[in-house]
This record gives structure tokens, sequence and C-alpha cells, in this order.
């Protein structure tokens, strides 16, 4: 079974676009989100409508269940202050702007999916089986590793958040972070799908880079009045 993973889109609708065109023409048999539709791009009730549009299934990030749910914050990680009071701008903005359509389906989303594939235990989930803001970096040891893999009760785990890529494979479980469609953070600005083969005997993860109208999507922040600092980050991907 082919298996094409978004992630993290994050109000990039054009990202959105490019990244469902390149898993559905790699012939991907089911298609997931993992959640975090708005913030930092502006186009977050267009995401939304694109998702129920294609029916697209998907996990509630910790942004979704802030935005929804009219929190002070959207429960991210700060490096320094000013990367804090830029970021909460754009949380303001996103909750002043979402209609009462994306509200009802961002709270709609469930916390985790699950589901069987050539006999392997699948989850999805935002983050962690446990938290859906915790930051599971590849550098983390083994040991948090087998942790989430008992308390997910799967074999496959596939989810997000830190918007960088990666696959690991520790005895017979596999580890997909599915990097980030709108906003990636390792270094390309490219958007980033996740297709995972799965065979009887074969296990195969792909992260496909592909360019899009970038130049749409900062126009669209520069014309929403969000601060010319979230251009600058799709540009240089950190």
């Amino acid at each position: 079974m082919k298996i094409g993973i978004l992630g993290d889109i994050h109000g990039n609708l054009e990202a959105l676009k490019v990244a469902y065109e390149t898993v559905i023409n790699e012939g991907a048999e089911k298609i997931f989100h993992l959640g975090d539709l708005g913030g930092y791009a502006p186009f977050v009730n267009e995401v939304v409508d694109f998702l129920i549009e294609h029916e697209i299934p998907g996990v509630q990030g910790n942004y979704d269940e802030s935005v929804a749910y009219d929190k002070p914050h959207c429960g991210c990680k700060y490096e320094d202050e000013f990367q804090a009071e830029m970021t909460h701008i754009s949380f303001e903005w996103t909750k002043k702007h979402v209609t009462e359509k994306t509200i009802s389906y961002l709270k709609s989303l469930p916390f985790s999916i699950d589901f069987e594939t050539e006999g392997k235990k699948a989850k999805i989930f935002h983050a962690t089986p446990i938290k859906n803001n915790l930051y599971w970096y590849e550098d983390r040891p083994e040991k948090f590793y087998l942790l989430m893999a008992e308390k997910a009760q799967a074999d496959v785990m596939i989810y997000g958040h830190t918007h960088i890529p990666y696959f690991k494979t520790i005895g017979n479980k596999y580890f997909i972070n599915a990097g980030s469609v709108g906003k990636p953070k390792d270094g390309d600005s490219r958007t980033c799908v996740t297709l995972i083969d799965i065979s009887e005997d074969n296990f195969k993860v792909i992260f496909i880079r592909k360019e899009y109208d970038i130049k749409k999507v900062i126009n669209g922040i520069i014309d929403s009045g969000l601060p010319p600092y979230f251009v600058e980050k799709l540009y240089l991907a950190n």
C-alpha cells in the first residue's frame, strides 16, 4: 500500500496543492494530513476547504486545538523573545480570521488515527502519541522512541510537528517524521511530502521535495498584514 502524508501545512495553500498533486501522481491509495493547518501564512480557511473537498482525513495539531478553543497561546516552542512575539502575532491573526466552518472542522479532528496494513499496526498523530506539542527530534535517545512505541501500541508511527523529516527503524518498529508541507525547517524551502510504500516484504519511505508558487504565498502574507518575518522564514526554511 502507498500512503501519502501531508505534514504541518500552516496556511500554505499553494504548497498544499503541489503536495497533494504529487502524492496522487505517485499512486497513493490513502492520504492523511498531520494537523497544524493554520498560522504563519494566511490561507487557513482555504486549506481547510481543500482538505474537506478532497476528503483528506487527518489529526489535530497543537495549533489547531489552540485556535479552535481560543487558547491564549499556541503551545509552540520559541528560540528567543522576538520569535515568540512574531509567533503570537500570527496566532492572534489566525484566531481572528478563521471562519466558523474552520473552527468546527478543527474541533472535529481526532488526536490520532489507527489503521492496519500488511499485518502492521500504524498510528498517525501530530507530535507524539501522548501529547500534541512535544518535540520529537531525530536525536532523541532510543529509549524515548521505544517508550513512544509502547504508548502508541503500534508498529508504524507517523507524525510531524518539528517540520524536519526523518525515518528511523528500531527492531521491528518504524518511526516517520513527515516534515512540513507549508513551513519546512530543514533548510530546503520546497514543500515536503512523504510517501510510504508498505508491502509484505518491503517498507520504503520517500521524502519528495517540490517547488511551488512561493511568491503567491509571500504576496498573501504581505497583503494580510502579517510581519515580513514570515516571508523570510519561508525562504530560509529555518
